[in-house]
């Protein structure tokens, strides 16, 4: 997979990005990634791709987050791509290192949602943009989770919860999407 490929992904998600908010995030992800060759590196200061993980139950009542350490919120799973073009891999392999979960699937090859926010300035890292590239992830609740060292802890927790423990709007985003999933 190339960053072709993943220009191609994200133009396939427009049709499905919800109007407002996550349209105007998605709208900014080609200049950005056109300006920059270096976007799937966290090496770009400015900015780069990230891959994450919505991970449901089978139910799709509850989803999988974590009480990230850096930044002392809780969020779906995910991380840098370090080049990896193929983002879906990348949010896989992330869902993996942050749980500790192997039976995981994709529900779809194609992006459930995107999100564009700022991270904070951290020793020698400046202040940058996540381009966040989100896939819809299923896991089955009942094998165990591990807490990384990235994590101060991760739950399996219901959908209402969530919402509870993080109420931007890119989660309750989620949120909104997983329930009009559930009912198809």
């Amino acid at each position: 997979m190339t960053i072709d490929d993943t220009v191609a992904l994200l133009r396939r998600h427009e049709a499905r990005a919800e109007a407002g908010g996550e349209a105007a995030m998605l709208a900014d992800f080609f200049p950005f990634i056109a300006a920059h060759p270096d976007c799937l590196s966290r090496t770009c200061l400015e900015g780069h791709l990230t891959a994450s993980a919505w991970v449901v139950d089978p139910a799709r009542s509850r989803v999988l987050l974590t009480h990230h350490r850096k930044l002392d919120l809780w969020i779906q799973l995910g991380g840098h791509a370090d080049g990896e073009a193929d983002l879906l891999a990348a949010a896989l392999r992330e869902v993996q290192e942050e749980s500790g979960l192997t039976r995981v699937r994709a529900v779809a090859a194609e992006i459930f949602d995107v999100d564009r926010h700022r991270i904070p300035a951290r020793k020698t890292e400046p202040e940058h943009w996540h381009f966040d590239v989100r896939f819809l992830i299923e896991a089955d609740p009942t094998e165990p989770v591990v807490v990384s060292d990235e994590s101060h802890d991760v739950a399996w927790v219901s959908l209402a919860d969530a919402v509870r423990l993080n109420s931007e709007e890119a989660i309750v985003r989620m949120v909104r999407k997983t329930r009009v999933r559930a009912g198809e």
